[in-house]
């Protein structure tokens, strides 16, 4: 098991879900032939990453300590030098 939840958040879902749709329309409209399709459906993987960071932004992602290397670091301390 990883030691850390892989960004399981509420921002990360919607933005992912966002983009996966935006995918799908795109990829629609790719095989239709059909340029404009196509192009609005890659404007709505753009805006799921748009919606996804502002989410984050708002507080509805990882909080900035849950990184293991952040926490490992903040709580180490100096080793003393012995003679």
């Amino acid at each position: 098991m990883a030691g850390s939840s892989h960004g399981h958040t509420p921002a990360a879902w919607t933005g992912v879900t966002i983009a996966f749709i935006g995918f799908c329309v795109a990829g629609a409209f790719m095989v239709m032939a059909q340029p404009a399709g196509f192009w609005a459906g890659m404007a709505i993987v753009v805006i799921g990453g748009v919606v996804g960071w502002i989410m984050s932004a708002m507080g509805m992602g990882m909080p900035k300590d849950a990184h293991k290397a952040l926490v490992t670091s903040q709580q180490r301390e100096t080793a003393e030098a012995k003679s």
